[in-house]
């Protein structure tokens, strides 16, 4: 019997169609690459709210601690690309960590990226004991007192250590970095008074600063964070241009189907038009902002050249 082309073109239409609504049908393990608790899960929880709705299906977290987030990359990479694990993934083993040492993964080729989520510079935060009030005074007294100040982070080659490295390349601040174990231990001892300053994650320290137990001085993003609107940036403390942001994505194994990254960008698209949807994600500390998957690959691009500089100007090595 004859079949006309053009009904032929929309059945083929229509049976594309609900290939693409047939993903997902079971749920999609959302790998993180840090255990249960910290900054990585606190963002990744209120986007989760609003993508299960628009998915029809359960984000379940998976936890693959270890090296930075490297391990979970690393993981993802060799996983199979059916759209059933993805991984909320932080910027720093695909921007730092090649610099670093040699990583089993293409920060590009090895993986379908399918959005930018969130961005968050560090917070330099001191003990309310030392004299430091502002991020002039710190550049100032180190440099008067060389042997005496150090700042803690998170541990070596991480987004905080980066942040410290770079504001002592640009202002000629002399402290000694102190890497820790993650960053609560680093919170722990400087609100103990173990050590004067910390460069921190931000979600972690909201209750510490409002609290009193330590003072924040300056957010190292260009603008202001959502979560500290009172504290002012690095650029507003006369650090002009100074901009280190660390930031979280979703991305997957090389050569996902064109029906789940479909699915997963109009989803994302939807949480970055709803006002209400990104409040929560701001209130970690982790400022929203749903960038397209050719937008994040221009950015990993971007932030793997500048911190290539940094690594090679810090001569920071792996621990």
């Amino acid at each position: 019997m004859f079949r006309s082309p053009v009904l032929a073109i929309l059945a083929a239409a229509c049976a594309g169609g609900a290939l693409a609504q047939s993903y997902p049908t079971k749920p999609v393990r959302l790998m993180l690459g840090y255990t249960a608790g910290g900054s990585a899960e606190a963002g990744a929880r209120p986007l989760a709210r609003a993508l299960e709705p628009l998915l029809g299906q359960p984000l379940v977290f998976e936890y693959r601690p270890g090296n930075a987030g490297g391990v979970a990359m690393e993981a993802i990479a060799r996983a199979p690309a059916d759209g059933y694990l993805l991984y909320y993934f932080d910027s720093g083993p695909l921007t730092v960590a090649p610099h670093l040492a040699k990583v089993g993964y293409d920060p590009i080729k090895s993986f379908t990226h399918l959005g930018h989520v969130c961005g968050s510079g560090s917070l330099l935060v001191v003990h309310p004991a030392t004299p430091f009030r502002t991020v002039e005074e710190v550049i100032t007294l180190s440099r008067r007192e060389p042997d005496k100040w150090s700042y803690g982070t998170s541990g070596v080659g991480g987004p905080h250590h980066l942040s410290g490295e770079y504001f002592k390349s640009v202002t000629g601040a002399k402290l000694l970095h102190v890497p820790y174990k993650g960053g609560g231990p680093a919170m722990t001892d400087l609100m103990g008074g173990q050590i004067p300053m910390l460069f921190s994650s931000l979600g972690p320290a909201v209750g510490a600063v409002k609290s009193g137990k330590i003072r924040a001085l300056a957010v190292t993003s260009p603008q202001r964070s959502a979560a500290f609107p009172d504290v002012p940036t690095m650029d507003e403390a006369g650090l002009k241009g100074f901009d280190s942001t660390a930031w979280y994505g979703i991305l997957g194994p090389a050569g996902l189907p064109a029906e789940v990254v479909s699915r997963w960008t109009q989803a994302l698209a939807k949480v970055g038009a709803d006002k209400a949807a990104l409040e929560p994600i701001n209130a970690t500390g982790c400022d929203a902002e749903i960038l397209t998957p050719q937008k994040t690959i221009e950015k990993v691009r971007a932030d793997s050249l500048k911190w290539g500089r940094v690594v090679k100007e810090a001569n920071i090595r792996p621990e």
